[in-house]
């Protein structure tokens, strides 16, 4: 495995890489699959247990499938340079059908079935693409009546279904293909690590998405990068649930896959389930990810007898001290970095005496909680967003290991991550191997020193070769030293741990001229059982706002405890409320107090709180953020933009 010379790379990452299967001389994505072909060969490589029927794929059925692929790509005349647009979920024949166009040569550009029509059409015609590749016939359907007049030559469901045409363009499905490539022997296509691979299309929160520009060298540096911070043994489990299109979950699966693992699809509806009966051993994720199996663990905490609530509550606060003065004896404390002796020697004693009490409480109760990630995590990576504290706190108390990281679209994604030999909670790890970083002032671009925050800037290999068809904003995006501006605020330690702490764009400014980040807060906000999301506001206001939707399961049961009954708006009320109990609504005084207790309390016991920092007026709204509804990316990021737009007469109300 080739490293950058410059990287200071510790025992254990080269180690890892040296253990790791070598990729070195390959020029592109596609060749690894004949490699892994001869290594792996009856290791299954992807699993679909929810598909029907059933697939299970070895490496040496991957290999082949994707050259009948390419074959059929090439019977249709495709050449290399060519571009077909992909738009599908996450299945084993996205994996397929992905490189089965790279090892014809071809650049793909990728969405997710579920995306607007208008974008996908979009995304068809900006890309230039001369052939299209949908997820069934149903997708099709969606898009067939804007495709009159496109000039395509050809559209592949990824089914088997008999396909249904209403245009000229010639239409196959994924056997037909695969039949045709049976019948055309493979070309060989001459590959170059710098030659366009893929076309990524940013979700942002606002505006047209950009076609980002990966090369194949961009995404080789990332199977690089991950080598040297884990290695992975042929045959360990992985679940995916991630949204394949998205750079994230595509480059992981290309270094899991790279390694031999067995990859195990899954969604939303089944994961739970899954992690039990399939035990994997790793996963990625992004944090509402693991807010969600943390909430359902909270709500069966609160399902319990008050005597066994109280004594899960007692072992809970005991494994937070021990795990907190674990972190400053390791020297792995964020808000502690470097503690004196005495601090570290008293954190020591602290752990040795606390350490029977956890591993008591591992006994009785966070064993069962590891149960339901299937017991066998040797760790989950958490992406796409800052993950909160209390997060970080409860894995960590229960055992499960959580490596966060840091990267963009942009950059392939990955340009930092934690390692599990140096877990730094609430930081964003160290650069991958051959990745530079640079903190400068927002105004002046010149770099700041050590531990001041300021905008990040990446250099390195991962870095994109540009926007599609767009040189002013590639030119905004990257200047000419080879430095990419992330749009996000940060600061680094003397350890070189990134620590972000927003985003440049989203930083609101109070009239009394203090610059806030909202995420921390709103991360802080999110630990109380009665709230479930969070959106601060405040624009040049006097102090913040927020819109909160409430966690109503936990909301019911207070009610019910002080025997209370809400009446939602826009919901009739059906039946009177139960003997003794008081009807109220969200906006009562009762619920308000409660919320505005909550908020105070988190926001206060926030690490680094300031006065500033204080929620003013807050509304609870009933409709979650969601993708649906567009107030959510891809990614479960808040689109800020479009739900202040939404909310703009509430949040206009807050303040006057």
């Amino acid at each position: 495995m080739n490293l950058p010379d410059t990287y200071p790379l510790t025992k254990q990452e080269v180690s890892n890489s040296r253990r790791s299967v070598d990729y070195s001389t390959v020029q592109a994505i596609p060749e690894i699959w004949p490699i892994a072909a001869q290594r792996f060969g009856q290791v299954t490589a992807l699993h679909a247990p929810h598909s029907q029927p059933v697939v299970k794929i070895t490496y040496a059925e991957l290999c082949q499938t994707i050259q009948q692929f390419a074959a059929g790509l090439q019977a249709l005349e495709i050449k290399p340079g060519d571009h077909i647009a992909l738009f599908s979920d996450n299945a084993p024949r996205w994996l397929i059908a992905d490189q089965g166009i790279m090892t014809a040569g071809a650049v793909d550009a990728v969405r997710g079935s579920q995306a607007d029509p208008e974008e996908l059409l979009y995304i068809l015609s900006h890309s230039d693409s001369i052939g299209l590749i949908v997820q069934d016939q149903a997708l099709f359907d969606k898009l067939s009546d804007r495709l009159k007049g496109v000039s395509l030559r050809f559209i592949i469901l990824l089914t088997n279904e008999h396909p249904q045409n209403s245009l000229a363009t010639k239409l196959l499905n994924f056997s037909q293909l695969l039949d045709l490539g049976t019948k055309t022997p493979l070309q060989p296509v001459s590959f170059k690590r710098d030659s366009l691979a893929t076309l990524m299309y940013t979700s942002g929160t606002s505006g047209k998405p950009k076609g980002v520009m990966l090369s194949h060298d961009n995404l080789l540096s990332q199977i690089t990068a991950v080598c040297s911070v884990a290695h992975l043994t042929p045959g360990e489990r992985v679940l995916s649930i991630l949204p394949v299109w998205h750079v994230y979950e595509r480059t992981f699966e290309y270094f899991i896959l790279s390694q031999g693992c067995t990859q195990i699809y899954t969604s939303i509806r089944q994961v739970k389930k899954d992690l039990k009966d399939f035990q994997p051993y790793y996963m990625v994720g992004v944090p509402r990810l693991w807010e969600s199996i943390y909430e359902g663990v909270r709500k069966q905490f609160r399902e319990q007898p008050a005597s066994k609530q109280k004594l899960i509550h007692f072992f809970l606060a005991q494994s937070q001290r021990y795990i907190t003065a674990k972190r400053i004896w390791q020297r792995l404390n964020l808000e502690n970095l470097e503690p004196s002796i005495l601090a570290r020697l008293w954190a020591g004693l602290q752990t040795v005496l606390l350490w029977p009490i956890h591993q008591l409480g591992g006994k009785l109760v966070y064993q069962k909680v590891q149960a339901a990630t299937g017991g066998q995590i040797r760790f989950v990576v958490s992406g796409g967003g800052s993950i909160a504290d209390h997060l970080e706190d409860f894995y960590e108390i229960i055992g499960v290991t959580i490596l966060g990281g840091y990267g963009l679209t942009e950059t392939s994604p990955i340009t930092h991550v934690r390692r599990p030999w140096h877990n730094l909670r609430g930081s964003d790890g160290k650069p991958v191997p051959g990745t530079e970083t640079r903190i400068v002032d927002l105004e002046t671009r010149q770099p700041l020193p050590l531990g001041r925050q300021g905008l990040v800037l990446i250099r390195g290999p991962q870095v994109m070769l540009g926007y599609y068809k767009n040189p002013e904003a590639t030119a905004k995006a990257i200047d000419s030293e080879g430095w990419f501006d992330t749009g996000d605020l940060g600061k680094v330690t003397g350890l070189d741990d990134l620590i972000l702490t927003g985003r440049a764009k989203d930083t609101i400014v109070l009239t009394n001229g203090e610059n806030i980040e909202p995420l921390p807060i709103e991360n802080a906000c999110i630990r109380s059982p009665y709230i479930d999301q969070i959106m601060l506001v405040g624009q040049d206001q006097r102090s913040l706002g927020a819109l909160i939707v409430p966690n109503f399961d936990a909301l019911q049961q207070w009610l019910s405890e002080q025997a209370l009954h809400i009446q939602l708006p826009d919901q009739p009320q059906t039946e009177p409320p139960p003997t003794g109990f008081k009807l109220v609504t969200l906006e009562d005084s009762e619920i308000q107090a409660l919320f505005r207790q909550e908020l105070n309390r988190e926001v206060k016991n926030r690490p680094g709180y300031r006065p500033d920092d204080r929620i003013g007026p807050f509304r609870l709204i009933l409709e979650p953020f969601s993708i649906e509804n567009g107030m959510m990316t891809q990614k479960l990021s808040i689109r800020r933009f479009i739900v202040t737009e939404h909310y703009r007469d509430i949040i206009d109300g807050m303040f006057f």
